[in-house]
């Protein structure tokens, strides 16, 4: 059995994708609904919603996500922005993070004293949670990376899934079978990056 450590070392972006994936899409159900379930939360909120985006539904979303960035991206630097679509959209599936805002809204109520915070709190779950989907799906053999464009997609999204409109997008993980592996990654040195007070 891994350990947390090796998992971690484990994952990686992935961007070169395709559409063979080493698991069942039931499996892949599975291993999102069971980080969705234990992943810790403030005050156990439990404010994360997932939207499992498979197949036809995948290919939609980057079809959508490229036509907004089209309006924006001016056209002769729209190349490059086209071909990171198209690459995301080579895999099998896409993960959307979300945060239901009612449930944060009614903890700033309730715990007025860390309503400033319940935002935060909600974010950093949502970090833990996409980590744990990454990691998980990283030890399938499933490639995957992390990517942001709410709230260019937001209003698109809300409309073509039927999103309650309480439910923040955060991010978006597309995946699928890893075409090419991820090249080497440096790191800068833990004595910088680590402190011990003894």
């Amino acid at each position: 059995m891994s350990s947390m450590i090796d998992l971690l070392k484990k994952r990686r972006s992935i961007y070169a994708i395709n559409k063979e994936i080493p698991v069942s899409q039931e499996r892949i159900e599975e291993i999102v609904g069971q980080a969705v379930k234990y992943v810790p939360s403030s005050f156990n909120s439990q404010s994360a919603r997932v939207l499992i985006l498979l197949d036809e539904q995948h290919d939609k979303f980057w079809d959508l996500t490229k036509e907004t960035l089209r309006k924006l991206v001016p056209e002769g630097q729209f190349a490059s922005t086209e071909d990171k679509m198209n690459s995301f959209r080579s895999g099998r599936g896409t993960v959307l993070f979300f945060e239901e805002q009612a449930i944060i809204e009614g903890l700033q109520q309730q715990f007025a004293l860390y309503a400033d915070n319940f935002p935060v709190w909600s974010e950093q779950s949502s970090g833990m949670l996409q980590l744990a989907v990454w990691t998980a799906l990283a030890d399938e053999g499933v490639g995957a990376s992390l990517q942001h464009y709410n709230p260019l997609v937001d209003e698109q999204v809300a409309k073509e899934w039927n999103v309650p409109s309480s439910w923040k997008l955060i991010a978006q993980m597309p995946f699928g079978g890893i075409a090419a592996q991820a090249g080497d990654k440096e790191f800068a040195p833990l004595e910088v990056r680590v402190r011990v007070a003894k």
